[in-house]
Formats: C-alpha cells, structure tokens, sequence
C-alpha cells in the first residue's frame, strides 16, 4: 500500500502502543516515519528496526514534546533526515487515575504539561514545516471525554481540551491547506494500561461490558483510521472526532 508515498510522518510517542501501531501503519502505507520517544530509547530503535525490515524508513528521535526546544530540534532532525514534513501525530501522552482526594498540583501540571502543551508545541512547530503545501495534524484524543469515567477527572480534563483545540486550529489552519482532526480511541491493551494495571482490572471488566464489540482495543484497530486521516482520501475532513471506540461512546 502506497497511500502516503512520498509523504514525511512524525509521531509523538511512538516507542510503543498506539503510536507504535500507528508508526508502523503510516510507514506500511508508503509515509517515511519519525518515530518519537521520551525516555524509552529501545522502544523506539525496535519500531524503527521493524518499519525498516519491512522496507519501510524512519528514525528515532528524542524529545520530551513538553519542551519547547526539544520540540524544535526533533522537527529539525525530521527535515534534515528526510526533507519535509507532512503528517503530525499528536500522540505522546500520560495518565494516572486516582480519586480526586489524592489528586496533587504534580497530577494536574504533569498531565497538562505532556499531554495539552506539548500538543501545541508540536502543532506550532508542524506548522512551520508543513509550509505552502499544508499537512495533516491528527490528534490522539479519548472516548473518556464522553464516558466520564470515575478517578480520571485530570486525564479527561486534558482529553477534551485536546478535543477543542482540534476544532478551533482546524478553523485557524484550514486556509493554510492545514487539516486537522481528533482520533478518540476507547479502552486500549497496550503496555501502558497493562503497567497501570487497566488490564485485568474491575475497570477493564466495565470498559469491556459497556463496549457493544465487546472487547478491549487494539493499537492495530486505531492505525488504520490515523493512516486515513493522513491521506488525501481525507482530504475534505477537518475539524472532526472520530470515536474508535468499539462502539463505547
């Protein structure tokens, strides 16, 4: 598949789980990928060694996107690897449920400061490269915006401003040729509900029973929506949220 040939991809937080999947889907459809990573270096070098076994080619570069220099310098590496920049996927993103008695002024910055700020870092910077030709921003949003589950009052805060900032630059960036829409996966396996002990947990068994498909997500069953997103096939969707939710919604 060649969708996205020619095309320069740069994932935000791509060492493992959704932006793993989507990593490795962007580059399947022809995309040369830019596999970021925050600290987990071996993640990263592992995807890039698996695009590049399937023909495909990425890097890995690191950068906390909650920085605003490192974001900077890993779309500077970007260009100087492979020329442009043309897809921007805001993945990167952290989470910790708790009752809101134990929540702390950490929680709230540490949340933020990843998953909104570095956001629009990254955005600010897409926007620089994309240039004349425009580009594709898709942002990795949540079904628990509209689920309101309990304990996660902080993480939702920031998933539903991910949500508005996604109609409101789609607004702003549409004249550049900028599209930009908001991925919102439902309950997903990946390492990281698996560390925070999500899986296998009585949250899983509600996720899992208020889910019409019946089942936990898949980061391969979010990649193909991201590929789509990020070619012209979308090319007159903007603006939007797409619940990839197994029907959690």
């Amino acid at each position: 598949m060649t969708k996205l040939a020619g095309k320069v991809a740069v994932v935000t937080g791509a060492s493992k789980g959704i932006g793993a999947g989507i990593a490795k889907a962007l580059a399947e459809a022809g995309a040369a990928v830019v596999v970021n990573y925050s600290s987990a270096r071996d993640g990263a070098e592992k995807i890039v060694k698996e695009i590049e076994a399937a023909g495909g080619k990425a890097i890995a570069v690191q950068a906390n996107v909650a920085k605003e220099a490192e974001v900077e310098r890993l779309f500077a590496e970007a260009k100087a690897a492979f020329g442009s920049v043309d897809v921007l996927v805001n993945n990167a993103g952290v989470y910790r449920f708790a009752p809101i008695e134990q929540f702390s002024e950490e929680d709230f910055r540490w949340h933020f400061d990843v998953n909104v700020l570095g956001l629009l870092f990254a955005t600010r910077e897409a926007v620089k490269h994309f240039g004349e030709k425009g580009g594709s921003i898709i942002n990795i949003g949540s079904v628990a915006t509209e689920v309101a589950w309990p304990q996660t009052s902080v993480y939702t805060a920031t998933k539903a401003a991910v949500a508005s900032i996604t109609k409101t630059l789609a607004n702003e960036l549409g004249p550049k040729k900028i599209r930009v829409n908001n991925i919102a996966p439902g309950g997903v396996e990946t390492e990281g509900t698996h560390t925070i002990g999500v899986v296998g947990s009585d949250l899983e068994k509600e996720m899992v029973a208020q889910t019409p498909l019946g089942r936990m997500g898949q980061p391969q069953d979010i990649a193909p929506v991201a590929v789509f997103l990020a070619s012209s096939e979308a090319g007159w969707v903007t603006g939007q949220t797409i619940f990839v939710s197994g029907g959690l919604q």
